[in-house]
């Protein structure tokens, strides 16, 4: 057994389990309870029934179209498809590239996991953009007869024929927006959009971390026991660029108390790791994990604690996103708060 039992390991135990007991509290009180004072929790709860409704009679819960539809008013879903379908063949060259490179004993690094999160978000977020797509393609499809307008000289015609496409684009508009309205009303995000909307908050977060520990402590610490190569600057740059791109493009609502899933991911790899010493595995992936030194609380808080500024970060790139291309973009952004 190489995981020898101290009084600091206990003490590095008790911090573990305490982040995980009161990561399932705020879990529990924010998306499981039905009642909420505040109605911006009550709204971004994943787990309300069909019909509940908020104070005002408005239904509340997860609104499906969120995760396919995107903020600009401009731009189709099938660019946001587009997007889901290319990062993550991009990312999983790249992380079979890395283990081509290493062996599959890789995996073991917490960048791996979140690096495979981080795939497995754009996969289910490229399958339901494509059901999306789908759906905007019956409301709203291209009409050639405005173009047709244009080619006639005839001017009293092109006027009718514009003004007949424009009632088509109208009517096909409203038809959509009461299909979405429906969709919201009968809770059809289902499993895999809670799923979705659950994996892009926690890998944003872990993402930050991974990218934030790796440039900004074991590159400058620990330069002298590894170079870094295109593979290591691949791995910790293309997972947050990705995620930018879509966060850019994208209508899902990051609020905070979802930093739970967040503290649950990197709670779930720790334990990983203390099974695998358990078992007999000697050699941490990362110095700081390490329980045969006093220091380790320490280094167990510290790491602890850079989890609010890492998720917070992203708090932030919504919420400037909200504010300031709403300002200047009134008539081509929709908020998602």
């Amino acid at each position: 057994m190489a995981l020898s039992i101290h009084w600091y390991t206990i003490l590095c135990f008790a911090l573990i389990a305490g982040a995980f007991v009161g990561a399932l509290w705020v879990i529990w009180v924010y998306e499981f309870r039905r009642k909420n004072e505040d109605r911006e929790t009550e709204y971004e709860s994943l787990f309300l029934d069909a019909g509940d409704r908020d104070r005002d009679g408005d239904v509340i819960g997860v609104r499906s179209g969120e995760l396919w539809l995107s903020c600009w008013t401009g731009v189709n879903p099938a660019w946001l498809l587009m997007l889901r379908i290319i990062f993550p063949l991009i990312m999983i060259s790249i992380i079979l590239w890395d283990m081509q490179t290493y062996d599959w004993t890789i995996m073991v690094y917490y960048t791996e996991w979140t690096f495979t999160l981080v795939i497995i978000y754009f996969v289910i977020g490229a399958c339901i953009s494509a059901h999306g797509c789908w759906i905007y393609s019956k409301y709203h499809h291209p009409d050639n007869e405005e173009t047709n307008g244009f080619l006639n000289g005839n001017v009293e015609e092109h006027s009718s024929v514009t003004l007949t496409y424009r009632t088509k684009q109208n009517r096909n508009m409203t038809k959509l927006q009461k299909y979405l309205e429906q969709e919201d009303k009968d809770q059809r995000a289902g499993f895999w959009g809670y799923a979705m909307q659950v994996i892009y908050q926690t890998s944003a977060g872990a993402v930050v971390l991974t990218d934030v520990v790796f440039w900004g402590l074991l590159v400058p610490l620990l330069s002298e026991h590894f170079k870094v190569n295109l593979i290591m600057a691949s791995m910790h740059s293309v997972n947050a660029i990705f995620l930018l791109i879509d966060t850019a493009l994208n209508s899902m609502s990051f609020p905070w108390f979802r930093m739970a899933y967040f503290i649950l991911w990197s709670c779930a790899y720790v334990s990983f790791q203390w099974i695998l010493h358990a078992c007999g595995f000697t050699w941490w992936p990362y110095p700081f994990l390490e329980l045969d030194t006093p220091w380790a609380p320490l280094w167990y808080l510290c790491m602890a604690l850079v989890h609010i500024p890492c998720y917070g970060f992203f708090v932030l790139v919504v919420k400037a996103k909200n504010s300031f291309l709403s300002k200047f973009f009134p008539n081509a952004y929709i908020r998602s708060d």
